[in-house]
């Protein structure tokens, strides 16, 4: 899965879990890829911004850095497949819906207990609103 080697890409020296995202089409052509970190431009050597609970004001999932990557070249994601390696937050789940991708791969190995600890409450509403946006998922 190409979303593994794209998230070792993720600036931060603290950070344990790397984080990528790539979308296809349908018939298997990238449309663009991304990983965790901060926008465009912005100094990400800044030692305070990389640490919790500062750094998520600071950094954007790598679903949304996939979906704004699309935008900002023009592309579609409408029916396309987004392959991912940690389960998407609500957040992210809301950005994926509205994009019109169709379907999410994500990498089941990272579903550790501590990733799980974490995330299950937005894994269960992104789940949820995955099911009513009509997005299928698969955990592989």
């Amino acid at each position: 899965m190409g979303s593994k080697w794209h998230a070792q890409w993720q600036n931060g020296p603290r950070t344990k879990a790397q984080v990528g995202a790539v979308v296809m089409m349908e018939d298997g052509t990238p449309l663009t890829f991304a990983y965790n970190g901060f926008a465009r431009g912005v100094n990400d050597d800044v030692a305070c911004r990389h640490e919790r609970p500062e750094k998520y004001k600071w950094t954007s999932h790598a679903e949304e850095n996939a979906i704004a990557n699309m935008a900002r070249i023009g592309a579609t994601a409408f029916g396309a497949t987004l392959y991912v390696t940690h389960f998407p937050c609500a957040g992210c789940a809301r950005k994926i819906i509205q994009a019109g991708i169709a379907r999410v791969v994500v990498d089941g190995s990272s579903m550790t207990d501590d990733f799980k600890s974490r995330w299950e409450e937005d894994m269960a509403v992104s789940r949820e609103m995955f099911g009513e946006g009509g997005v299928e998922v698969l955990v592989i």
